[in-house]
């Protein structure tokens, strides 16, 4: 082997034993190196990357378990000839454009590309005061429990909830879970066939908009409100009916009639923060059944209640079947996990499962398992009781620091969540403000994207602190107001 044919990369996120494999891997499957090829011994090859001898060993015992290496004794590691070469070389460039290149544009029936959207910075972590929506503080994570459910659902008395092709189920331990641990804190009763996991609440949203949407359909949405869900169902129907919210949430008056269906966030209104009261949930109830409106209710954060007093999910008090209930697990966890779930009527659950296996059949049956044994081992309960601790501070921090450099701006959550939904100056344009501040290391969402029409008002923002330590949020609104009362001189 050719001396210094690769070398290692300190900052990367994979360990030096992985990426000597992947580097080794690289030149055996594109044939860099030959067939019978000796490596330099484990001792030369550590001196050459600076490493310690036991990662080279390892990571060259790990390729001969593999296939990759073969070892002689006394002799050393030599590439395994069967391996080399393997990987498909890249096809060569085309000399031009061909004339017949089909036109895309006029075979697109919708245009998902054009649609407004939430847009988040990637790299957020690297800036100082990132007031920045549904990302986690990895300091709060309990990464040994979830690597130790890793282990136990990846281990050999487990492979069978996983290694198999499921077609249209779900993980029975998680839907257990759900049904068992998840749903009663919300009221919620309900048997595993009205159960449907999903790739995250919004899979779950898009799931009920192709079954139920058509091009006639009426959708009433709450104005401000969830963006995602706006786009979704303008994909399906031209009818999206914008129905103003009050402090009390989505009204329960004449101005939800005509609609066929109606996204509510009734336990924190999104993004306005803003609960809705027993009263006017019953009377949403009661109106939506006189009129035949079906409820889609997504309860997006409810595990972060950690100041009010816990309120039923309108689908606990849903006698009639009349709301689909979405959930997630994203918000709790991690929103790479990508797990959320639905609780409809059985004939409804049915044909989304139906249809879910069209899309994906399933989401990842691992994900699924390792999920259900965080739940089942209480790691679940133990994290939200020390996130409910910590974004307790920090609401109170955000708090008294918006009342001191923004008074009037804002209002406490009574729910708790992890957000503020601030108003600025009328003249304030937040999009505007957004890039000023991201120059000086704050990051806040303007909050134009959440509202429908023509007239939308430019100066609404969220700021978010699930991801911001408690000394950071007091210098970040600092910083923000000092630029808001700046701004065209305000």
């Amino acid at each position: 082997m050719r001396d210094a044919i690769f070398h290692l990369k300190r900052n990367r996120n994979v360990s030096l034993q992985a990426q000597i494999r992947e580097t080794l891997v690289d030149a055996i499957l594109a044939g860099q190196l030959l067939g019978g090829e000796p490596l330099p011994s484990s001792r030369r090859m550590a001196e050459n990357l600076g490493v310690s001898r036991n990662t080279v060993v390892l990571a060259y015992q790990n390729l001969v378990d593999d296939g990759y290496l073969i070892p002689r004794e006394r002799s050393g590691y030599y590439v395994n000839e069967e391996m080399c070469g393997q990987a498909v070389p890249p096809p060569a460039a085309r000399p031009h454009e061909p004339e017949t290149a089909p036109d895309w544009d006029a075979r697109f029936r919708v245009h998902p590309s054009r649609q407004e959207n939430i847009e988040k910075t990637i790299d957020w972590p690297s800036y100082p005061y990132p007031f920045v929506y549904g990302q986690v503080d990895q300091q709060l994570f309990p990464l040994a429990a979830w690597r130790e459910c890793a282990r136990q659902a990846l281990g050999r008395r487990a492979m069978d909830a996983w290694t198999g092709d499921r077609l249209i189920h779900d993980d029975p331990m998680l839907i257990e879970q759900i049904r068992t641990h998840i749903l009663p804190r919300r009221g919620i009763n309900a048997n595993a066939d009205e159960i449907l996991v999903t790739l995250g609440a919004q899979n779950a949203l898009y799931i009920v908009a192709s079954l139920l949407f058509t091009e006639d359909t009426t959708v009433g949405v709450e104005d401000p409100g969830y963006p995602d869900f706006f786009n979704i169902a303008k994909l399906k129907t031209g009818r999206v009916k914008a129905i103003p919210v009050d402090h009390h949430g989505l009204p329960a008056d004449a101005r939800i009639d005509g609609c066929d269906y109606l996204y509510v966030t009734p336990s924190h209104q999104f993004p306005t923060t803003v609960t809705m009261p027993m009263a006017r949930r019953e009377e949403l109830l009661a109106r939506a059944e006189r009129e035949d409106i079906i409820l889609i209710e997504d309860d997006y954060e409810f595990e972060t209640n950690y100041v009010g007093r816990q309120t039923p999910a309108l689908k606990s008090m849903d006698d009639a079947g009349r709301v689909i209930y979405v959930g997630s697990l994203s918000k709790s966890l991690f929103p790479g996990l990508r797990l959320g779930y639905m609780v409809a009527s059985k004939r409804l659950i049915e044909e989304a499962r139906a249809l879910r296996r069209l899309m994906l059949r399933h989401p990842p049956t691992v994900n699924q398992r390792q999920t259900a044994l965080f739940l089942s081992l209480g790691h679940h309960d133990a994290l939200i009781h020390r996130l409910h601790r910590e974004f307790r501070t920090r609401w109170e921090a955000m708090d008294h620091a918006l009342q001191h450099y923004l008074p009037a701006s804002a209002t406490k959550p009574g729910f708790g969540g992890t957000a503020f939904w601030v108003r600025g100056p009328d003249k304030l344009d937040a999009l505007e403000l957004a890039g000023r501040a991201k120059s000086e290391g704050v990051l806040i969402e303007p909050g134009r994207v959440h509202f429908l029409g023509e007239d939308r008002p430019r100066n609404y923002f969220r700021l978010a602190f699930s991801s911001l330590p408690t000394e950071r949020i007091e210098p970040g609104i600092r910083i923000l107001s000092e630029l808001i009362y700046g701004f065209g001189r305000l």
